[in-house]
């Protein structure tokens, strides 16, 4: 499995040690605000899990995000293919970091490993980004990393309950030219 590095973040493997923390990210209300319920400390666990067997399986997917200089987990970033169900596929790129980490440019230094991760090694010919239209902190990520926002791409999420959070926008980056394999 491949571990990324930037200049101030290493994304890595799951750890024991993250799933507190992990937790409580994904308990903030703040945190969890465009997303749907708050999970449990099971399923938050069962994530981690989920997302560490895929590191295992694809040798990519969804790192835990630890800040080099301290070694304090910060939340997570990866790449992960659209789940069934949607109304396009590919990959996606993600993001989720605990608000104190909010506002330093992390989430973008890390999207940007990912997604030369991305390009370079899997050969990607896009990655995608998704979050509801509200959102305007992910959006203004996926609009510095160059991502492109199309609003006849709007679809609703047909695994979200009717209401706010189901409507969501999708934003697009294709492969620069000279990238990947």
């Amino acid at each position: 499995m491949a571990e990324l590095r930037t200049e101030r973040l290493l994304l890595r493997s799951w750890r024991e040690s993250d799933l507190a923390p992990w937790a409580a990210l994904n308990s903030d209300p703040e945190v969890r605000r465009y997303l749907a319920g708050t999970p449990s400390r099971e399923r938050t666990d069962a994530g981690a899990a989920r997302f560490q067997a895929d590191l295992d399986a694809r040798g990519w997917g969804f790192w835990a995000v630890e800040v080099r200089a301290t070694g304090e987990f910060i939340g997570f970033t990866g790449l992960d293919p659209v789940e069934e169900g949607q109304p396009f596929t590919g990959v996606e790129a993600g993001w989720r970091l605990a608000r104190p980490a909010w506002g330093h440019g992390y989430a973008t230094e890390a999207a940007r490993a990912v997604l030369d991760f991305g390009f370079a090694e899997l050969d990607l010919p896009e990655v995608l980004a998704v979050t509801v239209p509200a959102n305007r902190r992910s959006r203004a990520v996926m609009e510095r990393l160059g991502m492109t926002y199309d609003p006849a791409d709007d679809f609703d999420d047909p695994q979200v309950p009717e209401g706010p959070l189901r409507r969501c926008v999708l934003y697009r980056l294709p492969r620069p030219r000279g990238a990947g394999g």
